[in-house]
């Protein structure tokens, strides 16, 4: 009887998510035929809106073709170092100075200086630097990256409880043990929380460094496109790298649910 009941519960959680997801794939195919209707009627330009049937085939030949997969894999290889070596970076940065008061109070201006500065313009300055290979992508998705995970790791270790800290320590917990049993823990769901806009950053250092100066990937194709007023592939273009980014950010949103099961959101995302 346990395990029916088990078993019926499962099914109406299955059955509550069905209708999300239907009303998700409703709302995407209902914002093509808006943009199919617009263009097709005139309302919106075709020339500088896209047609969406035609954008489609584009990244549908392009698939079947296999042009876009050594350009994919640019793109991806810049995205995943930037996102990987950004985050390592950020993590530690935060927890040093979030241990640290001293450091902190003493870089608090210049890390602020540094955050506040446009760091899209940097682009340049890591083309001379690094070259126009992956280096010079990957240099500015880290800039990009680290200070979304250090503000929220240098927040997650000021958030840390000091009666829980009080508590530990008076078990004769080492500053190891705290560093390892508190304040990661306590960090870790801050990090992932921001590793899905940390995602979306790799992916804009990545592009924007190939817009500056590359002979491969996807932002190269969308400015070749560009370059000849083909809207359709520009659109392509973002298409696929909205597809991949959402790809990316599912990965960690698996991650997520996989290490943080005992955090309550994730705890209840699995249910």
């Amino acid at each position: 009887m346990r395990s029916a009941s088990a078993s019926d519960k499962t099914a109406v959680r299955r059955g509550r998510r069905t209708p999300l997801f239907v009303w998700r794939v409703l709302l995407l195919v209902g914002a093509f035929a808006a943009w199919y209707a617009l263009t097709s009627l005139g309302v919106l330009p075709a020339f500088f809106f896209g047609r969406p049937l035609v954008v489609l085939g584009r990244v549908w030949d392009w698939f079947s073709s296999g042009k876009i997969y050594p350009h994919l894999a640019v793109t991806l290889v810049e995205t995943v170092l930037a996102f990987a070596i950004g985050t390592l970076l950020g993590v530690a940065a935060g927890l040093w100075l979030g241990l640290s008061p001293t450091a902190s109070a003493l870089l608090d201006p210049y890390i602020k200086a540094a955050n506040a500065m446009p760091r899209v313009i940097l682009a340049p300055i890591f083309a001379v630097w690094f070259g126009l290979g992956i280096a010079s992508k990957v240099a500015l998705g880290i800039t990009l990256v680290f200070f979304i995970v250090f503000f929220n790791v240098f927040q997650g270790v000021r958030e840390v409880s000091p009666v829980v800290l009080a508590s530990v320590r008076m078990l004769g917990a080492t500053r190891r043990q705290l560093l390892r049993h508190v304040y990661l823990p306590s960090a870790t769901s801050w990090v992932f929380s921001s590793l899905h806009i940390s995602v979306g950053m790799a992916f804009v250092g990545a592009v924007v460094g190939e817009y500056l100066g590359s002979a491969a990937g996807v932002g190269y194709l969308i400015l070749q496109a560009e370059g000849t007023f083909d809207i359709d592939s520009v659109f392509a273009g973002i298409l696929v790298l909205t597809a991949f980014a959402l790809l990316l950010d599912f990965a960690v949103t698996r991650a997520e649910r996989h290490l943080l099961t005992w955090h309550p959101r994730a705890a209840a995302d699995e249910r």
